[in-house]
């Protein structure tokens, strides 16, 4: 059974035969003279309670689930205990908030205040209240399970959600039309994904690199897929997206005939973008790692990462892909340059690049299995 908001859930078909979705009416926000701080907190409780009343309804007729899983982030597990006391419940851990030491601060072209930070410290309370009623939890990278209080590890156990390596994989033969024009893995292909655009997820500096790769690389396309939302973070001030703001920032400086803006793909398309990529450039704040940046490695990309610690995590330089400052936009250009003159010879990288995906994030192989012995009565993942 697998239960989630109704417009949600109405636009996608059920994963599997076996699986029956069923919706909740979107809950009300907070109220409008609620503190600021608090708004996210209520919102939540009442996504708590809605949640709890159709769960209550499924118990009415008859169901009895032997484990409960759900991300605590957004209320939905709050009250899910008080419905099924006798089942066991996984908490889905992606992100711990605090205000030292991970995305709060980091980047000084968006400071933060000190109003920020006090909303951030009460952003954690919906998932503290909810983990007390947790049984063990699942955090995807050893980075993000760190970030969440010491009491809490030994419940936590390190399993990535998983990549299907099988389908995500290097294919010679692909191809991406652009421009009127067929790019395939021949050319000096740059690409660079996101879900949205924004600076979370490095797209200022790769803007300001843009025009250094193209200067120096004249045969140089980028491919440039995500949206103008923000998932993230803040929109911008002065500007309709960041796309707007910073190609306006490029002015007459770039061959738009070059830099190519794709938007969402569908998920095929996405794919054939990363196996004719030469270079795929990844940038982020200290925060979530992108599923983006592990597909490129299992699709056999040439990954040139932030050097920042959820990517150091994953990335070694030199051996399985390489790294740079995360806000140095000319050290970005220059290595990218670089390691475009000389991607014949990186072959090796790519290969451990997609060694690593099998090795340690396949999804059947290894996470799936993990995942599925952690929901068994007595599990023995560690």
């Amino acid at each position: 059974m697998a239960l989630g908001e109704t417009g949600n859930v109405s636009r996608r078909p059920s994963p599997h035969p076996r699986i029956k979705t069923v919706g909740y009416p979107a809950p009300e926000g907070a109220g409008s003279h609620t503190h600021q701080y608090l708004r996210g907190l209520e919102a939540h409780v009442r996504r708590g309670q809605t949640v709890l009343r159709a769960c209550l309804s499924l118990k009415r007729q008859g169901f009895q689930p032997d484990v409960v899983i759900a991300h605590p982030g957004w209320g939905e597990a709050l009250f899910l205990k008080e419905a099924w006391p006798q089942a066991r419940h996984i908490h889905y851990l992606e992100f711990y908030y605090q205000t030292q030491g991970a995305d709060v601060g980091f980047d000084p072209a968006f400071p933060d205040s000190l109003d920020d930070r006090c909303r951030v410290r009460i952003k954690n309370a919906t998932q503290q209240l909810s983990f007390e009623a947790a049984d063990a939890a699942i955090s995807p990278t050893a980075w993000q399970k760190s970030r969440f209080p010491p009491s809490w590890q030994h419940k936590i156990h390190l399993c990535h959600d998983g990549i299907d390596t099988a389908r995500i994989r290097p294919d010679e033969k692909a191809q991406v039309q652009v421009g009127g024009q067929t790019l395939t893995r021949e050319q000096e292909v740059v690409t660079f994904v996101a879900r949205n655009l924004e600076p979370y997820r490095g797209f200022h500096t790769f803007m300001q690199a843009v025009p250094l790769i193209l200067e120096q690389r004249p045969q140089a396309h980028i491919l440039i897929v995500g949206g103008d939302g923000v998932s993230y973070g803040k929109p911008p001030a002065d500007a309709a997206s960041y796309r707007e703001q910073y190609v306006a920032a490029w002015g007459n400086s770039v061959d738009h005939s070059r830099v190519h803006f794709l938007g969402h793909l569908p998920y095929a398309d996405y794919l054939r973008v990363l196996q004719i990529s030469a270079l795929h450039v990844y940038l982020t704040y200290p925060f979530v790692l992108s599923w983006s940046m592990l597909e490129a490695m299992s699709a056999g990309c040439l990954v040139l990462g932030s050097d920042t610690k959820p990517v150091r995590e994953v990335i070694r330089d030199g051996d399985n892909g390489f790294l740079t400052d995360f806000f140095d936009a000319q050290a970005l250009a220059s290595r990218a340059a670089s390691l475009l003159a000389n991607r014949q010879a990186l072959t090796p990288i790519r290969a451990a690049a997609r060694e690593t995906a099998c090795t340690t994030y396949d999804l059947q192989g290894i996470c799936l299995p993990r995942i599925l012995d952690l929901l068994a009565p007595h599990p023995i993942l560690t």
